[in-house]
């Protein structure tokens, strides 16, 4: 193995997020957890490599026999990395995902603690293992928090015993940047019982946010196991449309117990998308599209089309209508596009830049005449309205390609590079890394 340059000591914390290099100076992947064998509760794990995101949000290994340096907050690698996606086997353990937050004791006392970080380091043979562990003591008196101090490996004991209710505090705090697909595949890719601590750990909108890029399945799986008034204030986060397509894939009965706990105005508009069949403009919508009345200002447009809550396609265009604004509206008069907006005065009113030249979708309108109407006129987004020309939402061309796509789309995206897998030996040919 070629000489590793590295400071001898790095903790994970630090470590997580870091770019990855190949020796061009490319940029290959991002570090996202380090892996490791565990034979003894004494005996310090050895780092066996790296999970590396690279392109196309896949996570794969990256043995320690190609990592050449680390420093300057990055990791260097020689060689080709091996493209299929990370497995975890028996006998290995997830050193952020898996081990931090655990409780564990102090040998000395017994004294229970927590693991806020670990520090790998290499040894005398070149070999990375665990050597330091960062820990918080139990909060006493008045404190809010407890003290923390970093002890060796050996001087902890309870690492290889099954947590029934482990934290997840810290791993939370390494999701807080990621965007809500990303964050969806890193939850999916935990085993069950992390999963179920990491779910229980995040709050019901980045929860809401996950359950709306993960497959109808397992999106009803993390539901059920929630309590019932927890589910339902997950669903009053999620989009309406999105709530509405999780509650379709329950049964009837349940569904509508769910509904009742929501909030009446938050249910309300999840009611009504659900009389509409998945394959219609009705079932497509979103009931939240940004209305403006007619003397509103292109100003107030700008202002609300910035909300960074809303996606590129949901702030493409605001709506026009006569009160009432929230769905169903009063009379449409048309969109005002964004692009239209930046180029009028800041005080001109809304309706004198309004475009009305183009017949809106109706919602019993199947899934083919929409994706239609939106390739036909080059539209990222489309509203939705009534026989008596009322707004009922808007389709945006994220919810299309929802259902254009093969119906697995998301399994298939994140089982990506599956066959194959069952190992991630290392790229020069070697056997199992976990012997």
């Amino acid at each position: 193995m070629a000489a590793t340059r590295a400071p001898s000591r790095i903790f994970i914390s630090h470590l997580a997020g870091k770019p990855v290099f190949d020796q061009d100076g490319d940029q290959v992947g991002r570090i996202r957890d380090v892996v490791v064998t565990m034979h003894t509760d004494s005996a310090r794990p050895r780092v066996l490599g790296l999970v590396s995101e690279v392109t196309g949000k896949r996570r794969v290994f990256l043995p320690m026999t190609r990592v050449t340096a680390i420093e300057g907050g990055q990791v260097i690698s020689s060689g080709l990395i091996n493209m299929r996606r990370f497995q975890q086997r028996p006998g290995e353990a997830l050193l952020l995902a898996e081990l931090t937050d655990r409780r564990v004791h102090l040998v000395a006392d017994g004294t229970d603690v927590q693991v806020v970080d670990l520090a790998i380091e290499q040894n005398t043979s070149r070999d990375w293992e665990v050597t330091k562990v960062f820990v918080r003591r139990p909060a006493r008196g008045f404190r809010r928090r407890g003290e923390t101090q970093t002890v060796d490996w050996e001087a902890l004991t309870g690492f290889a015993a099954d947590e029934p209710g482990q934290a997840a505090a810290t791993l939370i705090r390494t999701f807080e940047k990621m965007r809500p697909a990303d964050l969806a595949r890193a939850v999916h890719d935990l085993n069950p019982k992390r999963r179920t601590e990491v779910v229980a750990a995040l709050d019901d909108d980045r929860l809401a946010d996950v359950l709306e890029e993960l497959p109808a399945e397992e999106q009803v799986d993390i539901l059920a196991k929630l309590e019932v008034e927890r589910a339902a204030d997950v669903l009053e986060a999620m989009d309406p449309d999105d709530a509405a397509d999780l509650l379709g894939d329950l049964p009837v009965e349940e569904a509508e117990r769910l509904l009742e706990l929501m909030e009446p105005n938050e249910a309300a508009p999840v009611r009504r998308l659900l009389i509409y069949s998945d394959d219609t403009a009705g079932g497509l919508m979103t009931s939240e599209p940004i209305v403006l009345p007619p003397d509103a200002t292109v100003a107030e447009g700008l202002a609300r089309i910035r909300v960074p809550e809303h996606s590129p396609a949901h702030a493409s265009q605001v709506y026009v209508c006569r009160p009432p604004l929230e769905t169903p509206t009063g009379r449409f008069l048309g969109v005002v596009h964004f692009q239209r907006l930046l180029r009028e005065p800041p005080s001109t009113l809304v309706s004198a830049a309004v475009d009305n030249g183009i017949e809106p979708l109706r919602p019993d309108q199947p899934l083919t005449a929409v994706t239609s109407f939106m390739a036909t006129y080059n539209l990222v987004a489309a509203p939705v309205v009534d026989e008596s020309g009322h707004l009922l939402g808007a389709i945006t061309v994220d919810d299309v390609l929802d259902h254009v796509l093969p119906g697995n789309w998301r399994e298939r995206d994140l089982h990506a590079h599956d066959a194959g897998a069952g190992t991630h030996a290392d790229d020069s040919g070697g056997g199992d890394h976990g012997a």
